[in-house]
Formats: C-alpha cells, structure tokens, sequence
C-alpha cells in the first residue's frame, strides 16, 4: 500500500530516512515530498548571542532548523574552534531544552546535553520548563518566522526571562508541484497523506486537491501532531490519525491503524 509523507528525506546512520523504514515494517511504501524550504536570517546577532553564554540561563530549541542555525554560526571565522574548546562547556554548564527525539540528536551532534526531549510539542515543553528552577538569567529561544506563541506566553505568566530571535523563515519549496505532479501520474492516489506542519499543509493542499479530485474522500489525512491536526480540520479535512509522538515509530503505528478498516 502507497503512503506519502510531505517531509524532507533524510538519512540516518543506516543510510535511510527513519520514516520509510519504520513504514515498510508494516508493508507500507513511503515516499518522501519536501513541501518547504527555509532561509536564514539574523545569524551575526544570533552568533554574538551564542559567544557570550554569560548572558543566558541556557537555551531552547523547538525545531531542527534553528540547529543548523548554530551550525551556520560556527561555519564562520573559525568559530567551531572556540566551540568546542570553550563555549560548548559554558553552555553545557546550563540548561538546554529541546522538543522531540530528532532535534535532540541535531543538538547531541554540536556537543550539547538536552533535556525535555520527550515532550512532543511546545506546550508540553513550556510545562517541563516551567517545572523547573527559574532562571534568573534569560533562556535563549531562537526560532522561525513561524513559530506559535504558547511557549513564550507560558514562559512569561510564569515569570521566567526568554529572549527570542528569529534565525529561519519559511518558504514554499520550489518543487511542490512538480513532485506531486510526479507523483500521482506514477505511483497514482496515495492510501494516506502525512502533513507535518501547518506551513506545510498550507503549501501543498491545494495541489493536492486538483491532483485526487474527486477520489480525495479516499484518502486517509495523518498529523504529526495537534497543532497540525488542528490544521487539517480548520481545512475542513477529516484527521485519520493523529500520531501520539512525533516520531517514525508513533507515526507508523498511527498510520498502519488508520489504514484498517475501524479506523485511528
């Protein structure tokens, strides 16, 4: 049975992206759509941020774009040495809150420990967040043009200090339509469609509308998460699945049961 995820594909340290793996153990044959691109902005600012950890009681990342952001960073002026010899340690010396296991590892590879990884979202980060001993310094959030608001509002009614900066905007892929073009003339109606942000469901649905027609009643709509379940319903879309965490396991499973007769 065809599905289609609209994600960039990536490779782990087995050579295939998670997500067509853990799919084809249930006999589901994935194919991966890149519905977004991103560009990055502020990264001077963002780079004297992260040269003066002083300054922070540690930092947030809800996204693996903001990641590559730090990533960028250090590609300049021989930033990665000072990193690794100095910075690293003072930032690891205070606390780094992630959201979800794939931006954990992101920031496990530039040397820091992370916390609060199992919290699948925002909201559940915050509340993790806000547990926690108050910084009297501010946590350092860098983000996407996109970004929900819950988390620095929860943050502020708590009374805990966080600086935002935007380091990435969101923009339509270049080939959405030419790959769901491509798509549906080879591999025909897909048995489900995997949206995995707001942005990107906002991007690709209307190509996706033309393309089925009227076999889009056959297809089966998964989530990744609330927020993008939220999403498909505002569409007025009916949510299959939603997947219970953010990850290739959670959204297998969700899917494999979708795709059963009784349903998500």
């Amino acid at each position: 049975m065809k599905v289609l995820l609209l994600k960039d594909p990536k490779e782990d340290s087995w050579g295939q992206d998670p997500y067509i793996r853990e799919l084809g153990l249930y006999g589901l044959e994935a194919t991966l759509i890149p519905v977004l691109s991103f560009e990055f902005l502020s990264l001077p600012s963002f780079l004297e941020k992260l040269s003066h950890p002083e300054g922070y009681g540690g930092l947030i990342f809800t996204s693996p774009r903001a990641v590559e952001a730090v990533e960028l960073c250090l590609e300049k002026d021989n930033r990665a040495a000072v990193w690794r010899k100095s910075l690293k340690e003072k930032w690891n010396a205070k606390s780094v809150y992630v959201v979800g296991n794939a931006t954990a590892s992101l920031v496990n590879k530039i040397g820091l420990h992370t916390e609060g990884e199992n919290c699948g979202n925002a909201e559940k980060l915050a509340e993790y967040i806000c547990s926690r001993e108050s910084p009297a310094l501010p946590l350092q959030f860098p983000c996407g043009t996109l970004k929900r608001e819950i988390l620095p509002k929860m943050l502020k009614d708590k009374g805990i200090p966080m600086e935002s900066l935007t380091v990435y905007q969101t923009i339509p892929h270049p080939g959405i339509q030419g790959n769901l073009n491509s798509y549906y003339s080879q591999q025909g109606i897909p048995a489900s469609i995997t949206f995995l942000s707001p942005s990107g469901l906002t991007h690709s649905l209307k190509h996706i509308q033309e393309l089925s027609g009227d076999n889009i009643d056959q297809i089966k709509f998964v989530a990744i998460g609330p927020t993008t379940a939220h999403a498909l319903a505002e569409q007025g879309l009916p949510v299959s699945c939603t997947a219970e965490s953010p990850t290739p396991q959670a959204l297998a499973a969700g899917i494999r049961t979708a795709l059963q007769p009784h349903g998500c």
